[in-house]
């Protein structure tokens, strides 16, 4: 198939388009050409790379006729994060192309009220994100359902992987909470530590999107989640994270306002988005319709990109072997 992937130098399109090159489809990818791929591939001599502005075409409403006009078989969207964006797409490629894929977030949901997470969950998403995210789901089951674009749409976990912060045992972004644990150091945990954060492997999001590119019947109109097999705890992941420096954790579990005086208000906000939600999205969907079959556990997809981080001197850490 001529597939065209907007966003594919991201994480997900980093492992997703080497993937489709070696399973011999045709590739063109379309980003702002400010960065190269997480991965170095040799696939990526094979594939068309266009330079476009999104958000620049989509406020002019040329965006979708761009992409049609480039005749593909499949468009997946990688970066499309308004519920406007998404619809102007779906209007420009209806009845053009014969498969959208869009990449949503488990922030689709709201906060947990029943555990594990159906994509049908009946849940109230909050934030931005979240709630662009939701609607951007409803819009493309609507549209397929009515006889309109044929799309899917996936929706990863917290993505990890070589070549960026990973979301850490606290739920936010911040590098000090990797030398602590590696140091013995006390951490302060908002919170109980009963509180759930749902990693995945980009690699594994990319096999996600490939299954539904190349299955397009059983994809067709249907949301599916793709995270890892579990999820962890705050207190279980410090517990694996600390191993990995032969540590055990030191964790002082304190209230919000303790932990909102001891750091940013960014990372305050950003451990507040993912524990107050406390996801775990089952993939019993995506394994039955799709045969997606993530390779990673949570810890091992977070190990990953610790190492990396360690081992470009991005983290001062040294992990220990095993």
């Amino acid at each position: 198939m001529r597939i065209v992937v907007v966003g594919g130098t991201g994480h997900v399109g980093s492992y997703l388009i080497p993937r489709l090159v070696a399973a011999g489809h045709q590739v063109v990818n379309l980003s702002r050409g400010t960065r190269r791929p997480y991965t170095e591939h040799p696939a990526w001599a094979q594939v068309e790379q266009l330079t476009v502005d999104r958000e620049a075409e989509d406020r002019a409403g040329t965006f979708a006729g761009r992409l049609a006009d480039l005749t593909p078989d499949v468009v997946v969207d990688l970066v499309c994060f308004t519920e406007e964006s998404a619809r102007q797409l779906v209007d420009g490629l209806r009845g053009r192309v014969a498969h959208l894929v869009h990449c949503g977030s488990i922030w689709m949901h709201g906060p947990s009220l029943a555990l594990p997470l159906r994509e049908d969950s009946l849940t109230v998403p909050f934030g931005e994100y979240g709630v662009q995210k939701a609607a951007i789901a409803r819009l493309l089951l609507d549209e397929t359902a009515r006889g309109g674009l044929v799309t899917t749409s996936l929706h990863p976990g917290h993505i990890s992987g070589p070549g960026w912060h990973p979301i850490n045992p606290l739920g936010n972004l911040d590098p000090t909470v990797w030398t602590a644990l590696a140091s013995g150091a006390p951490l302060a945990v908002p919170g109980i530590g009963a509180e759930l954060l749902h990693h995945v492997h980009a690699d594994d999001v990319a096999q996600g999107f490939q299954l539904a590119i190349e299955r397009r019947d059983a994809a067709a109109g249907q949301a599916f989640h793709v995270t890892a097999p579990s999820a962890l705890t705050v207190r279980g992941f410090a517990g694996y994270a600390a191993s990995w420096f032969g540590r055990e954790p030191a964790l002082e579990f304190v209230g919000w306002d303790e932990f909102r005086a001891g750091t940013t208000p960014e990372y305050a906000g950003q451990s507040w988005d993912h524990l107050s939600r406390s996801q775990f999205a089952s993939i019993d969907k995506a394994r039955r319709a799709l045969g997606y079959a993530p390779r990673y556990a949570p810890e091992e997809a977070v190990r990953g990109a610790v190492e990396w981080l360690a081992g470009h001197g991005e983290l001062d850490v040294e992990l220990s072997a095993g």
